[in-house]
């Protein structure tokens, strides 16, 4: 058996080889996917490392990131892990963390630390859901979803900054972001009582599908079916768009989110776990 990690030039020659391996399992590689659509739609030539995992000759993972980004990970072979990070090394020095599968993370983050001298903690533990078929809540909250409008704009940007303390997961350019997702008319709000109370995005579409994030209520709201009631109709309206699935990102150690979540249609696809360098 032999394992080379192939370096790619540009999206266009990285999508040519590791796009039919990533789409045999698309909600699993939602993230990579979701970047490749990006990077084709920007036209730019970014710094981004993209490499495929190449097992006697044929796709076997992949590896990639977008600086000031964490690296990310794919399935790989286990004895992968040793050549990713040795070429990884020739292209930066430092890196903040990895996301991959739990176990692909853990070897990666063991050896980069190492050979950097540095430590490793574990951070946030995901799980990757997907939804084809919405089960809509039985008892709907009062109120409505609607699409969020630039006047929002200010009360969605403290909810993102309040969102990225309580998750752990590093925030975009907040305003840009929350801009970005105005003017796409990809920014959904649960209103009730004439103000807002629960935030939801489509982001990172893929080819078939696309990624629900940023499900946030402040705590004076929360416990009232808002985020439930929002998170069902987004992603109803993401498969009314003609998206064959939607899926998300959940903290595993938020079981209520993950309850609401599978309540509503959502099943588990895999795991991903964070590393963090320090």
């Amino acid at each position: 058996m032999s394992i080379a990690v192939v370096r790619h030039p540009d999206v266009h020659a990285f999508a040519a080889r590791a796009l039919p391996w990533l789409l045999q399992s698309e909600p699993e590689h939602n993230l990579i996917l979701g970047i490749i659509e990006q990077l084709k739609a920007s036209g730019a030539t970014t710094s981004a490392y993209l490499a495929s995992i190449e097992e006697d000759g044929q796709v076997a993972g992949c590896a990639f990131r977008t600086p000031p980004y964490k690296a990310g990970l794919t399935r790989m072979p286990h004895g992968a892990v040793p050549a990713l990070v040795e070429d990884l090394q020739q292209v930066y020095d430092e890196l903040p963390a990895v996301l991959g599968p739990p176990a692909q993370a853990r070897a990666f983050a063991e050896a980069w630390a190492l050979c950097k001298g540095m430590t490793v903690r574990i951070g946030r533990q995901n799980r990757i859901y997907e939804l084809r078929e919405v089960i809509m809540p039985e008892a709907m909250p009062s109120g409505e979803l609607r699409l969020a409008g630039r006047r929002d704009a200010d009360v969605v940007v403290s909810w993102l900054e309040q969102f990225a303390l309580e998750t752990g997961v590093g925030a975009p350019n907040v305003e840009a972001f929350v801009a970005s997702h105005i003017t796409n008319k990809t920014l959904f709000l649960w209103e009730d009582e004439g103000e807002p109370r629960t935030a939801a995005v489509y982001a990172g579409k893929t080819p078939h599908g696309v990624r629900i994030g940023f499900v946030f209520t402040p705590p004076a709201f929360r416990c009232r079916g808002y985020a439930t009631a929002c998170t069902a109709l987004v992603s109803q309206r993401a498969l009314d768009s003609g998206n064959r699935f939607c899926c998300l990102y959940t903290d595993l150690s938020n079981a209520t989110s993950n309850d609401i979540y599978q309540r509503i249609g959502y099943v588990p696809v895999c795991d991903v776990s964070d590393y963090v360098f320090e």
